[in-house]
């Protein structure tokens, strides 16, 4: 009995003990502003962008963010199918990582940017803006193209968005390929 008793007691001084005034501050991270976080984030995810009803594009993204105070969706791993008025993919580009401009759903393609037409050019740069209203891409970037025939490097860059009728700027550098 006395053993059970001193168990007991035991056992009671340290819930008593446990139960003190200390109290514990949870850690808070302030290096993460609210207006950093996004409103909704999707993983694997697919935007088809249609005008009066007809295929415009497919934007593939490994991640998208919405941010609603910004007015912008942020992009990881990017892929963008662009397709003419007979909904016939035209082109192709990928970047590492882009931006979509809510207010004029502008586009920009950032980090190893890649445009592949259905006619075989192929333009690489660092960075790329979808013009919505134009329907042009555009850069001010270093760009290179190559084609069937040539290619053309430079700076500053215009195209529609099938990379049919481009412009360089600055060129710095052509020539032409032969055919074996």
């Amino acid at each position: 009995m006395k053993k059970s008793f001193l168990i007991l007691s035991i056992i009671l001084l340290a819930v008593f003990y446990a139960c003190g005034e200390t109290k514990l501050e949870p850690q808070i991270d302030n290096s993460i502003s609210s207006e950093d976080l996004p409103d909704q984030q999707s993983f694997d995810a697919t935007i088809t962008f249609t005008e009066n009803g007809k295929l415009k594009a497919i934007l593939y993204s490994d991640e998208i963010k919405v941010v609603g105070n910004k007015n912008e969706k942020l992009l990881k791993g990017v892929k963008i199918s662009f397709y003419n008025e007979e909904e016939i993919k035209t082109s192709t580009l990928t970047a590492k990582r882009g931006k979509i401009d809510d207010r004029t759903q502008d586009m920009y393609a950032i980090d190893s940017v890649v445009a592949v037409s259905d006619s075989g050019v192929t333009l690489t740069t660092d960075e790329l803006i979808w013009k919505n209203k134009e329907q042009k891409i555009v850069t001010d970037k270093f760009v290179k193209i190559i084609s069937q025939d040539e290619i053309i490097e430079g700076y500053g860059f215009e195209s529609d968005q099938n990379l049919k009728n481009y412009t360089i700027f600055d060129i710095t550098y052509v020539t032409t390929l032969e055919e074996n």
